[in-house]
């Protein structure tokens, strides 16, 4: 994105909520993977509080979300595309059987065993607070939606669709039919897109408007020098999909359909944008970009997410609102995903749940100035990666005790050179540790039995 400093794929509509409104540049999400990620940005909780530590885990039904939230204020809540928060326990249990107990291997890419269960859509009764969920489905990466003609629709895998049936322009144009209703009361809208994704694949014309032959190789593609953990069997199996891996070719050919994804979507939030100014309510709207996790695109050799390179959790937060965000702000204070729920219902004057274990951030949004701890704590998806992200810093440990990392984000942005065991930084490992460890003490969390062995090492 260009808002955040990209050159290779323009993105004018995007970059339009950063210009018009703040962009926090030091967002962050806290689990670098779907399911956990989107669970903490709509309920403020970690993902031992609300349940759905891993993908297709269900959020714990008695969670408050974001939703319900407003809905108890008054608004319409309506959510559009993938939810990825209503997963089936007896499914999974079932799964991990098959793959051996361990959740960190469930990953076949859209496979078979999965893709059925995970594509469905899900009933308003399922849907945790939104009202409207009609076009609300668990979870698909697939490329085409078809429209009954009993007012139904049905995810086609294995087909690409068009302008009209491409997945990114389908919940589009149905986020569009939804904000140009008449409302007759304040509404909340989620559109989740479920690009930019693997499979790297995207409909004309964005399919050939990159070159393979242009695409940058991330100057660590074939790094040497890596933790023991990037070995690891589980690892493999998800970051390294045997379809790009093997040549800088195949990471060229796959990169120019990512950003050919990008640019669909960049697209589309302008045919958004334009829907809520031709309708008279784009000012009166909040209007918030972000995503839940990025993607490694061949740095470090590797692909997809939830690792601990910063990259899957340093993402983009832009949000739009001209009666209290000035146009242009930047917001460089350290802010996560358990954050948004305190930090949106700030912004629009309403107190969160105390229940939360974010903070509230929405006086920087306005300009204030507050007290302000710089640091976020990233996880992995077993309860066995806990971090602590700082301005100088990225600390984090591993449960098997395999290569913790620390990683000097000032001198060192790349992640190339691991400090962790460094006697020269005994001093910075020794604080950080304690500061991640009293961080997991005060919210219960079940890191803390492994942390604790650590700090004492």
């Amino acid at each position: 994105m260009g808002a955040c400093g990209g050159t290779e794929v323009a993105t004018p509509n995007i970059d339009r909520i950063a210009a018009e409104g703040a962009n926090l540049t030091n967002y962050f999400t806290n689990v670098a993977c779907c399911t956990p990620s989107r669970g903490c940005f709509l309920t403020g909780l970690y993902p031992h509080q609300h349940g759905a530590p891993f993908n297709d885990m269900p959020l714990r039904r008695d969670v408050t979300t974001l939703a319900h939230r407003l809905r108890n204020e008054g608004y319409q809540t309506a959510y559009i595309g993938k939810w990825h928060l209503d997963g089936d326990r007896q499914f999974l249990a079932d799964a991990l059987s098959r793959y051996g107990g361990d959740a960190r291997a469930l990953v076949p890419r859209e496979s078979d065993w999965c893709e059925g269960h995970r594509s469905r859509w899900i009933s308003t009764d399922r849907a945790m607070g939104f009202d409207d969920s009609r076009w609300m489905f668990n979870c698909s990466h697939a490329k085409k939606v078809v429209e009954n003609s009993d007012g139904t629709a049905a995810i086609v895998a294995d087909q690409m669709g068009d302008s009209q049936t491409y997945m990114t322009d389908w919940l589009t144009t149905k986020s569009i039919e939804f904000v140009e209703r008449s409302h007759q009361q304040p509404f909340f809208l989620v559109v989740s897109i479920p690009d930019p994704h693997d499979p790297f694949s995207v409909r004309p014309p964005f399919d050939t408007m990159f070159r393979p032959e242009d695409m940058t190789i991330p100057a660590t593609f074939d790094q040497q020098d890596v933790p023991a953990w990037l070995d690891l069997p589980w690892v493999r199996h998800w970051h390294y999909p045997p379809h790009v891996v093997g040549s800088e070719e195949n990471l060229r050919r796959a990169k120019a359909q990512y950003l050919g994804e990008v640019a669909c979507i960049d697209y589309n939030v302008g045919r958004l944008l334009v829907a809520l100014e031709d309708t008279s309510q784009l000012d009166d709207t909040v209007v918030v970009f972000t995503t839940d996790h990025g993607e490694y695109m061949g740095e470090h050799g590797v692909y997809a997410k939830n690792l601990l390179y910063e990259t899957a959790y340093h993402v983009p937060f832009l949000v739009r609102y001209p009666d209290l965000i000035r146009p242009g702000s930047i917001v460089d204070q350290f802010i996560s995903s358990v954050d948004v729920q305190q930090t949106l219902l700030g912004l629009l004057g309403l107190t969160s749940s105390e229940a939360t274990q974010g903070r509230d951030a929405s006086p920087l949004l306005r300009g204030e100035r507050i007290p302000w701890e710089d640091e976020v704590f990233i996880y992995g998806t077993a309860y066995d990666r806990a971090g602590i992200i700082t301005p100088g810093y990225e600390l984090a440990c591993v449960k098997e005790d395999i290569d913790h990392i620390l990683f000097d984000r000032r001198n060192d942005a790349l992640q190339v050179k691991n400090l962790f065991y460094d006697e020269t930084c005994g001093r910075v490992v020794k604080d950080l540790t304690q500061r991640l460890l009293a961080h997991n003490r005060a919210i219960g969390a079940p890191e803390v039995a492994w942390l604790e062995r650590q700090a004492e090492m």
